[in-house]
């Protein structure tokens, strides 16, 4: 199950056409019940309908919310991406201190894999799914949240090489 710890603030849902009823949790619904399948069966085995049936939706009522399967994930990890971001943005704002800025980062990092389990599964073994633009654009964040990180390593240990530096955050996270 993917936790409230990764999810942030209020969306607006879509329009919904006169007549029916709009269930604005069905799209969270959707990414918990991906998340959950691929991380235990892999990205491969798991069919739409497969998470439409976790999520209490029919197959076809995903493509409601996604275009596709991998637009799933796209979405679940982008979502990840950008609550690590926003949470090391926050951090910074409050410390001004490098080492206890990193300490809270670390700790906010475990936070999120212990509480979101499946969905940092889901990233490291199934990420080459998603196409080269997404995965790419994903990278990119990725490496702005690292780069603080080893910002941080580096003021506290300024007799460590860059190598060393990166080496140590890449272990930590």
């Amino acid at each position: 199950m993917i936790s409230v710890y990764r999810r942030g603030g209020a969306r607006t849902p879509p329009a919904t056409p006169a007549g029916r009823s709009h269930d604005p949790a069905r799209k969270e619904r959707i990414l918990t019940a991906a998340a959950d399948l691929v991380s235990r069966h892999g990205y491969h085995a798991v069919s739409m309908a497969e998470i439409g049936g976790a999520a209490g939706i029919t197959g076809p009522g995903i493509y409601r919310h996604f275009a596709s399967k991998s637009a799933i994930l796209v979405a679940l990890f982008d979502e990840a991406v950008d609550r690590l971001l926003a949470r090391e943005v926050e951090i910074l704002r409050e410390e001004s201190e490098p080492r206890h800025a990193l300490v809270r980062l670390i700790a906010d990092q475990v936070d999120f894999v212990v509480a979101d389990r499946y969905l940092a599964q889901v990233y490291y073994s199934e990420i080459h799914h998603i196409p080269d633009e997404d995965r790419r654009r994903l990278r990119r964040k990725q490496r702005r949240y690292i780069d603080q990180w080893a910002q941080l390593c580096a003021e506290i240990r300024p007799e460590r090489s860059h190598a060393e530096v990166q080496l140590t955050v890449h272990s930590a996270i």
